[in-house]
């Protein structure tokens, strides 16, 4: 059966929690979310479901997402947004909203806050009037399908739609089969941030930044 490429809804907010966790982790055991958090990975999802459908609209709002349905079951997801609606501030202002609606204290928010600054050394610039794309999984079960593609391609023409004529994906360096597939998919490397903090905590050096016209 063909997949359904569909906007994110509600009903799929844990899955979108998964896939930026997953996201978050590449290729990885351990990812941003892990060290931001430090708790279990069980904890982790419920703050991501909950940063998912705060009030404050960020890119980790369910409603930035593209999911592929299968038989019904959501497989893969990614999205997609611009920075200066749904990034800059706006994911500090979603995480705060997130972690009082989980009832963590704002104390434990300080702590969140204060290991950020570390693995902010390797966030990727965003190229002026750029369409992001971001936050990419897939389950294991419905790998090797082309959903990331058919996904990719979905976004690209959403972004184009949208007026967009630029496109930017980043990437942690090491995963080499991901910067491969966006290669393949047209983008090119244009540079990338190392760190020596950023690879204490998360086991690779850094990350690169992919763009290409749409």
């Amino acid at each position: 059966m063909e997949p359904k490429i569909r906007p994110a809804e509600l009903k799929d907010v844990p899955f979108i929690a998964w896939v930026e966790l997953q996201a978050a982790r590449s290729h990885l055991p351990r990812g941003i979310w892990d060290v931001l958090l430090e708790r279990p990975e069980k904890e982790c999802l419920a703050f991501l479901e909950r940063i998912a459908q705060t009030p404050t609209r960020s890119w980790f709002h369910y409603s930035a997402f593209t999911v592929a349905e299968v038989d019904g079951r959501a497989a893969s997801a990614m999205c997609g947004y611009d920075d200066k609606e749904l990034g800059g501030e706006t994911p500090f202002v979603a995480a705060q909203e997130a972690t009082r609606m989980i009832g963590w204290s704002d104390a434990e928010f300080q702590r969140i806050s204060e290991r950020t600054p570390p693995l902010f050394t390797c966030n990727s610039e965003t190229a002026p009037g750029a369409w992001i794309i971001e936050n990419v999984a897939t389950l294991p079960e419905f790998r090797r399908r082309g959903l990331t593609n058919r996904l990719l391609n979905h976004m690209l023409d959403l972004g184009r739609s949208k007026g967009y004529r630029l496109a930017q994906i980043s990437v942690l360096i090491g995963n080499t089969p991901a910067q491969r597939a966006y290669e393949k998919a047209g983008f090119k490397v244009v540079g990338e941030k190392r760190h020596p903090d950023f690879e204490r905590l998360i086991g690779e050096p850094g990350t690169r930044r992919l763009l290409r016209d749409i």
